[in-house]
């Protein structure tokens, strides 16, 4: 007999995509399945649509993040397997039973996430588009076992969930935070078996703010002696970035234009440190594309150390 799965879906704002979301589930072919969308207070009619698509929606008083939504959901869910969801992605087809067979076959796992696709659900931009991939890239790169939790599409036990407790209420940093309570006693895994297409953010005054609200509250919030979570590579080079732009001018005064030549040098160690992502995605998309990318992700990059060192320093301060 098959367990239940209880969908849940944390959504705000979201009424472009959360009937695609809604109707992705439903397509799944897996049986016993229920659809729990955690309207958080939306303002665009998101629950309206939603309950129109065939999901039950729970709808909250006010807005408290993804976080509390999913609490709310598990709260109300009958299934003995979670499956989190976020309303922006749609679910690829078998994803649902390749969540369960892979928890069903080993009781050690505590999680087991997801890949986002490499293309974004709705109308395209450079923006999304690179976002998409970037994420693709880093994601599929972590297959097998993981330090993070993917919210946006992973599912676990509910017994698990009972057992871990709800999420945070922050709005950041409750990814992470949850991922180490699951390490302490399970085994986290991703597998690109669970798939889905998110409709990533169009323009970079959305997306890099959150980026750097996300690394600031994430270094903020590290214990000590913890380390952050994360590609050796990706992390030196957000560092080296950060050096460059942080040493630009001055050199530029003290040594004239011989301190760019140090700039540069830093800029290209940054590129090799990543030089796989730039690789796979050249030879993915072409050179005019690959060129956008790696403007992009320079510029992602810089803003997750910028942010990584804000938080350090704030950090250090409140010590």
């Amino acid at each position: 007999m098959q367990p239940l799965v209880s969908v849940v879906v944390p959504c705000f704002n979201r009424s472009l995509t959360v009937a695609i979301c809604v109707r992705s589930v439903l397509d799944q072919g897996y049986g016993p399945v229920e659809i729990l969308v955690v309207d958080d207070a939306s303002t665009d009619g998101s629950a309206e649509v939603a309950a129109g698509a065939g999901a039950t929606v729970l709808r909250l008083p006010v807005n408290g993040g993804p976080g509390g939504a999913r609490n709310a959901g598990a709260a109300r869910a009958t299934g003995d397997i979670l499956f989190f969801l976020d309303a922006d992605v749609a679910l690829a087809p078998d994803s649902i039973a390749a969540a369960v067979k892979e928890l069903q076959a080993d009781p050690a796992l505590g999680a087991i996430c997801g890949v986002l696709g490499p293309r974004s659900l709705t109308p395209h931009s450079l923006v999304a588009e690179y976002r998409a991939l970037q994420m693709y890239h880093w994601w599929l790169a972590q297959e097998g076992q993981i330090n993070d939790l993917h919210t946006a599409i992973c599912a676990m036990p509910a017994r698990v969930f009972r057992e871990l407790g709800p999420f945070t209420d922050s709005r950041h940093t409750e990814a992470p935070e949850y991922a180490r309570r699951i390490t302490q006693r399970y085994e986290l895994r991703s597998t690109p078996a669970i798939t889905g297409v998110h409709d990533h953010d169009r323009t970079l005054r959305v997306l890099l703010p959150k980026v750097f609200l996300r690394t600031r509250e994430t270094a903020l919030e590290l214990r000590r002696g913890q380390v952050p979570s994360g590609s050796a590579d990706r992390v030196m080079a957000s560092v080296l970035l950060l050096a460059a732009a942080s040493t630009a001018i001055p050199l530029l005064l003290v040594t004239g234009p011989a301190g760019l030549a140090v700039t540069a040098g830093l800029i290209a160690v940054a590129v090799v440190c990543d030089g796989r992502t730039y690789r796979r995605v050249f030879a993915d998309r072409g050179v005019r594309f690959g060129l956008g990318f790696t403007g992009l992700h320079l510029l992602y990059l810089l803003t997750a150390a910028a942010g990584a060192a804000a938080g350090t320093l704030a950090r250090l301060a409140r010590r």
